[in-house]
């Protein structure tokens, strides 16, 4: 049986980001109580041991609490950074030379000059081009280059630590996107059995499929995440969603690239765009970054969560707030409230909404008409019968009140509709045997969960045969305690 926490109706999908602050036993299992619905290991921080630790830890506890909570890997991939201070941090004044050096030594940076992991950068940069670090917090202007060296002026200085990423304004950089270090952290990734995986700095849709392939080789079968913080992956946008499990809008490296003042419009375009073609679509960076001192979040950043729920978004992200922040469970916390506060607000619902069913696939019209009656119907809750996933996620992209249960006896697909938005796991016996049986044994699991109860409506939608992905071809309106034989 599985167990629903106090969040089972919050449809919009949280993700924390594991790390020092998150490591141990009594933290995780007060980030899975708050609500979390899956975990990011992010491969940029932190080695392949404590990732592995971190994993089993948040299975372990999942298996004992009962609840189905996935795992996202991130991957470094190709991001450009500078290496590393002597001192770990440095002042740089504005107005003053600094010089990034392709062979500078890596540990050996001062405020006068530091490295850079890119050995590229200065075959691909010219003068007056700006160089933004650390997500546009430090803004150098490039005066010329001579050889290796990229000898810069200072525009915005301030604080700067050793690592940080560095972008150029506009884009351009061509970094490929799967690193050596992404071809070593795919085989942990792999080891840790994780139900996504998210591909950094993604250009193209050829960069996806070849991160499938290798997660495939290596031999796991989870999703593949593209995430969009490039400008030349918003020229490939709809070749990248159409190859993606997933996409993730990383508002850090993107805004810096594209600007500030276009990365509202875009992110709505992109959550509209994702839905629309039935893919999943996250919300990510610096959604509730004062929390990582503070223990409550600012108006403004309760409105920015607010207005991703609001226009659609499946899922949240958390990065520094849960890895390395102060208030870790309390994060959670804040933005479960805002999503629950945020989701009625929806101008979208099956209600209304025009149904094209011309050359469509069965599963899927069964899908669409199961929307539609739930909600005319006042349905309590919807039984997805499924192997895959697939007919749970074509639901969810309208957005709705009524419940969707995905029902199934596999594990992998458990994980993996956590991160949809209005869709709730739970485990089934089995769906191999008669159809009188198999509607009992949904019935049963949605009355056990405290969801239904006698003479609630309840939608079934399941395929005849068992057992064989994409096969839903019926839709069941059930009356609890009064359910008849097919």
């Amino acid at each position: 049986m599985t167990a629903i926490n106090d969040h089972t109706y919050r449809q919009t999908k949280i993700i924390a980001t594991l790390g020092p602050s998150t490591s141990s036993r009594k933290t995780i299992e007060g980030l899975i109580d708050a609500g979390v619905d899956l975990v990011r290991l992010n491969f940029s921080h932190g080695d392949k041991n404590s990732h592995i630790e971190r994993a089993k830890l948040v299975r372990q506890i999942a298996e004992e609490k009962h609840y189905h909570v996935g795992i996202v890997g991130d991957l470094q991939g190709p991001k450009i950074r500078i290496t590393r201070f002597k001192d770990s941090k440095v002042i740089l004044k504005n107005g003053s030379t600094f010089t990034i050096d392709e062979s500078h030594p890596e540990n050996e940076g001062n405020e006068e000059i530091i490295g850079t992991t890119y050995k590229n950068l200065s075959k691909e940069v010219n003068s007056d081009d700006l160089l933004l670090l650390d997500d546009g917090r430090i803004e150098l202007k490039v005066e010329k280059i001579v050889n290796s060296q990229i000898i810069t002026k200072v525009i915005h200085g301030g604080l700067l630590y050793s690592s940080k990423g560095l972008n150029r304004q506009g884009g351009g950089l061509s970094a490929s996107a799967i690193s050596d270090k992404d071809l070593s952290d795919i085989e942990v990734a792999a080891k840790i059995g994780v139900d996504y995986l998210a591909v950094s700095f993604a250009r193209e849709a050829k960069d996806i499929n070849r991160a499938r392939e290798l997660l495939r080789d290596a031999g796991n079968n989870g999703g593949i995440i593209a995430k969009i913080e490039r400008s030349e992956a918003l020229e490939n946008i709809d070749e990248i969603i159409d190859t993606s499990d997933a996409i993730m809008i990383a508002r850090g490296d993107l805004g810096v690239e594209i600007g500030d003042a276009q990365l509202p419009a875009v992110q709505k375009n992109l959550i509209k765009k994702a839905r629309k073609k039935d893919k999943v679509v996250i919300t990510a960076t610096q959604m509730m970054e004062s929390m990582i001192t503070n223990s409550i979040p600012t108006r403004a950043e309760v409105f920015d969560v607010a207005n991703a729920v609001i226009d659609g978004t499946d899922a949240v992200m958390l990065s520094s707030e849960t890895a390395m922040g102060d208030h870790p469970v309390e994060a959670i916390e804040a933005m479960s409230r805002i999503c629950v506060g945020s989701e009625g607000q929806s101008p979208i619902s099956s209600k209304g909404i025009n149904y094209s069913i011309e050359n469509i696939k069965v599963d899927r019209a069964i899908a669409m008409a199961c929307m539609l009656t739930a909600d005319n119907l006042n349905a309590v809750a919807i039984a997805a019968l499924t192997e895959s996933g697939s007919t749970a996620l074509w639901m969810s992209r309208i957005n709705h009140s009524v419940p969707i249960f995905a029902l199934t006896t596999h594990t992998g697909t458990l994980r993996k509709v956590t991160l949809y938005r209005g869709v709730y796991p739970a485990r089934i016996k089995t769906i191999e045997t008669t159809h009188e049986t198999v509607n009992k044994d949904a019935i049963n699991v949605l009355t056990e969960l405290g969801i239904a109860k006698e003479n609630d409506l309840v939608i079934i939608t399941k395929g005849d045969l068992a057992g064989i992905a994409g096969g839903t071809n019926a839709m069941k309106v059930v009356k609890v305690g009064y359910l008849a034989e097919d």
